[in-house]
């Protein structure tokens, strides 16, 4: 006879077969069963928020542009950033090939941030710092040539003396020269439709903070004997006034500058001598004072031959 196997175990203590689902306590509703007017109200709160979205965004997107402040000065010239990146990259590329290294798109962010978004007739020199370093370089001893009322004729000559230097053969002078610009301090965007001129309202405006700012850090570069361009046709051939009288022959290291030439040019035509003039008595003594050497010098031949391109007939271009 066969022997009988174990009995399953009955104890009423142990399921052999464990169910793990659970079930609804008696009466109970499932938890996301709701009730038909629930679901109605749910939809139209969802449809509700959508809306009050849609209309905030709408409104934030349809606000408009905050209104610039108006200037009695032309606006900032068109295309502004895209002139200041193509004048850079001609410059490093073209020009000065030994500042390839200079990073373009860096000094054109540091000059807009120079006045976006600030008040342009409050301009500081510590707006322009970061741009002033990044364009920094070093013009050779003996080559700086300033001007004052004779921008045409100097640049003129630097572009026949290509070892001579004014501040705008500088890449920092270059990238800006003959350009408007300004921002507003209600507004991230630059002002095309007008920019303050500089007067008693507005001192410390954009541009000519700027060009005090350049101005100072390129004549207390300059070493060696200096040159400056004067205009000997109008009345004050040195002007205290002018940039070069107010920043440019105060930054002048005496220990660095021996010596200040002066070129004094006439207009075609004009016989008076200005050298004797009481204007550049006054230069003479400021220079005097910072121990720095002063000589003048009028109608600057090599300048001369330059003006008489225009007028070979007179007299003083004969060349016997």
């Amino acid at each position: 006879m066969a022997k009988a196997g174990p009995l399953p175990r009955t104890d009423p203590e142990v399921d052999p077969v464990p169910n793990h689902r659970f079930s609804l306590v008696s009466g109970e509703e499932p938890c996301c069963n709701l009730s038909k007017k629930a679901k109605i109200c749910l939809v139209v709160l969802c449809v509700l928020l959508v809306t009050i979205i849609v209309v905030v965004v709408g409104v934030l997107l349809g606000r408009p542009k905050p209104k610039h402040k108006e200037w009695d000065g032309k606006g900032t010239t068109p295309y502004f950033p895209e002139i200041i990146l193509g004048r850079c990259y001609a410059f490093t590329e073209i020009r000065q090939l030994e500042l390839r290294h200079k990073d373009c798109q860096k000094i054109r962010k540091a000059f807009m941030d120079a006045f976006i978004s600030k008040d342009p007739c409050s301009s500081t020199k510590q707006d322009y710092q970061p741009l002033i370093e990044l364009t920094n370089e070093t013009v050779p001893c003996g080559k700086t040539l300033f001007w004052s009322k004779s921008s045409e004729l100097a640049h003129q000559y630097t572009r026949v003396r290509q070892d001579l230097f004014t501040l705008e053969d500088t890449l920092l002078g270059y990238i800006a020269d003959g350009l408007r610009w300004c921002g507003d301090a209600g507004s991230s965007e630059i002002n095309y439709g007008s920019c303050p001129e500089r007067g008693d309202q507005c001192i410390n405006n954009t541009m000519s903070v700027f060009w005090d700012t350049a101005s100072k850090r390129f004549a207390e570069n300059a070493c060696g004997a200096v040159q400056v361009v004067l205009n000997g046709s109008i009345s004050d051939p040195f002007d205290k006034n002018s940039t070069f009288g107010r920043v440019e022959i105060h930054n002048l290291r005496s220990e660095e500058v021996p010596t200040l030439q002066a070129w004094v040019m006439h207009d075609i035509g004009d016989p008076s001598a200005s050298c004797s003039n009481p204007s550049i008595d006054d230069l003479k003594s400021i220079l005097s004072n910072r121990n720095i050497k002063f000589t003048c010098q009028e109608n600057y031949r090599p300048l001369r031959l330059l003006q008489c391109v225009q007028y070979p007939e007179d007299s003083s271009c004969s060349i016997q």
